[in-house]
């Protein structure tokens, strides 16, 4: 038998025991304080061997300890005191070899590390151990990232990346769910973390003559991209009348009222967008109920910016199915990309009408990430779906695209059959759309 003592709760409760030997080596944690004599064996019969008796152990110095009363001397039906033997002091005895072999390798076995990652604590017992381990060295890495003065984005994929990986096998071993939305979620931002490393370092690839793509700092991600034309193909398609300047001014209220249904205008930004045509717009808009204004249109073109104008349109409103699939953050940066596109200086003082603002706008948001017009297996724009969503005819093209070619919109463009052909100047490629 042994006295040990040994840590439960993660060592918060401390308990000392008796127990054998062995179960003091397999517990984990444990330590061996002392050890007791084994029992006195009992010689066979014949034998000149005689069983000690408890005095005689006494003496000897190896009592019995623990939870055994200490054994009384033996004494005759006269005991006399000065032939009463006195028990010599009972000495703790030493720890046997094997259990001091468990006891030293117990002590030079550390601690398991225990660590927290996305508002987790990790347990101390998790299985796998290179499971824990990783588990734990991630939430560290994290935490040193936070401290980082510059961010560094491939950095940042990979640890979401681990991430992903790491939650997912914790998600099959402990089978909660909640750790494998978890990782679902850092493997999205892993993808997201990369494509912004890509639009804003330039490091697509594109198909010019060497392979390399000039390193731009985008307005858009490419996920924001898609969701921008996304926008584009809904006006197309909703539309009430087809003239450009009601295409032009459903997509800007489109993208001003995008997540509630409802956003707020001012005089200066109509006038912006439509020039002297904002108020036949306006209407024209209200009589298809497409738009609905708080007040007259006189009180909404009078709105100033320090007093916008909250406009509802009608289709948008949460109760109606939902469109888009964006949340505020791309709402903004989609509209914001729209505003620079259609509001260009250069294209301004050609004087270019809502067709070819829109035309811009819809090269720009179809273009690879070298600025060339189209998918490369396509080898352009369609000139059908171009001229649908700009309310143009196909004969109409050529002139608004010598327009944005004088504005340094396009610096190159080529109308062949059914495809529109050509590339964004370098002054514009930031809103390109990286397709």
């Amino acid at each position: 038998m042994t006295l040990t003592v040994y840590a439960e709760r993660a060592g918060r409760l401390w308990r000392i025991a008796e127990m054998c030997a062995r179960c003091a080596a397999a517990t984990p944690d444990c330590r061996v304080l002392a050890t007791a004599a084994p029992p006195a064996r009992t010689t066979p019969a014949g034998t000149d061997r005689q069983t000690p008796t408890p005095a005689a152990t006494a003496r000897a110095g190896v009592a019995a300890v623990f939870s055994d009363h200490r054994p009384s001397p033996t004494t005759d039906a006269s005991p006399s005191p000065a032939t009463t033997p006195s028990p010599a002091p009972a000495r703790v005895p030493h720890t046997r070899a094997a259990s001091s072999r468990a006891s030293s390798r117990a002590a030079s076995r550390p601690a398991k590390r225990w660590g927290k990652i996305a508002q987790r604590i990790v347990p101390h017992d998790l299985e796998p151990d290179v499971l824990r381990l990783e588990l734990i060295e991630l939430g560290d890495a994290f935490r040193a990232y936070q401290q980082r003065p510059e961010p560094d984005l491939p950095l940042l994929a990979e640890l979401h990346e681990r991430k992903a990986r790491a939650f997912g096998l914790w998600a099959d071993v402990s089978g909660d769910d909640s750790l494998r939305h978890e990782a679902h979620r850092a493997e999205k931002a892993a993808q997201t973390t990369l494509e912004m490393h890509a639009n804003r370092g330039g490091q697509a690839i594109g198909d010019t003559a060497d392979g390399s793509v000039p390193v731009v700092e985008r307005l858009l991600t490419r996920t924001q991209a898609v969701h921008a034309r996304t926008v584009l193909d809904y006006v197309q398609a909703h539309a009430p009348h087809p003239e450009p300047e009601v295409h032009l001014a459903v997509l800007m209220l489109t993208l001003r009222a995008a997540r509630a249904g409802a956003g707020n205008v001012t005089g200066q930004d109509l006038t912006g967008w439509l020039q002297d045509d904002a108020e036949r717009v306006l209407q024209l808009l209200l009589d298809a109920d497409w738009l609905r204004l708080p007040g007259s249109i006189g009180e909404v073109m009078a709105a100033r910016p320090e007093g916008p104008v909250a406009v509802t349109v009608p289709a948008l409103l949460p109760e109606q199915p939902r469109p888009f699939t964006f949340g505020k953050v791309t709402r903004a940066r989609i509209s914001g990309w729209a505003q620079r596109a259609v509001g260009d200086r250069k294209i301004r003082k050609k004087k270019a009408t809502a067709s070819a603002r829109l035309l811009a706008l819809y090269t720009a948001a179809h273009t690879r990430p070298d600025g060339r017009l189209g998918h490369a297996q396509d080898g352009g724009l369609h000139l059908d779906q171009a001229t649908a969503f700009c309310a143009l005819t196909p004969d109409q093209v050529a002139e608004h695209v010598e327009l944005l070619v004088a504005a340094d919109w396009l610096a190159e463009a080529d109308i062949a059959g059914d495809r529109l052909r050509g590339q964004l100047t370098e002054r514009v490629l930031p809103l390109g759309g990286l397709l």
